[in-house]
């Protein structure tokens, strides 16, 4: 079986493919509106935000396709897995943001999911899509860092 990678303390789950396809220009903190069973798989560690995105719906802000496995140990009250799931932050915030991703092209990327003040936050950043080069002048800077680093 594969180990788990490592995040860091506090931290319940990280998109680190996002920093890989995305450039992040701006980052926002949010609460996430979460059932009973839902938070304590998160506290688990076993949601993960691959594939999930913030989308503005019906003047509410949601992240969409994030995975929060089911509760083993729920009974009939359990969630359903995917489903889109609301942030709390502020109306002129969430106007903000609808503004920035229907006019110039971002994208609302989850990038990570931690603990602050006993409380569940997302990290929401807003992105702009890298092509294929830029992908792959990141790869040679981040090579040639780590062999001036050995030396």
């Amino acid at each position: 079986m594969a180990e788990k990678k490592k995040t860091a303390p506090g931290d319940f789950a990280v998109n680190r493919r996002a920093y890989h396809d995305y450039a992040v220009l701006d980052k926002i903190e949010c609460g996430i509106e979460l059932r009973g069973t839902e938070v304590k798989v998160v506290r688990h560690g076993e949601a993960s935000l691959a594939g999930a995105y913030g989308a503005v719906l019906g003047g509410q802000l949601y992240v969409v396709a994030m995975n929060i496995p089911v509760y083993t140990f729920g009974n009939r009250f359990n969630h359903k897995p995917q489903g889109n799931r609301r942030l709390l932050v502020h109306r002129k915030q969430i106007e903000q943001l609808r503004l920035k991703t229907e006019a110039k092209g971002l994208t609302l990327i989850p990038l990570r999911l931690y603990l602050k003040n006993g409380r569940i936050k997302l990290e929401l950043g807003v992105c702009r899509g890298k092509a294929l080069h830029d992908k792959r002048d990141a790869l040679k800077q981040k090579a040639i860092k780590r062999d001036m680093e050995r030396m």
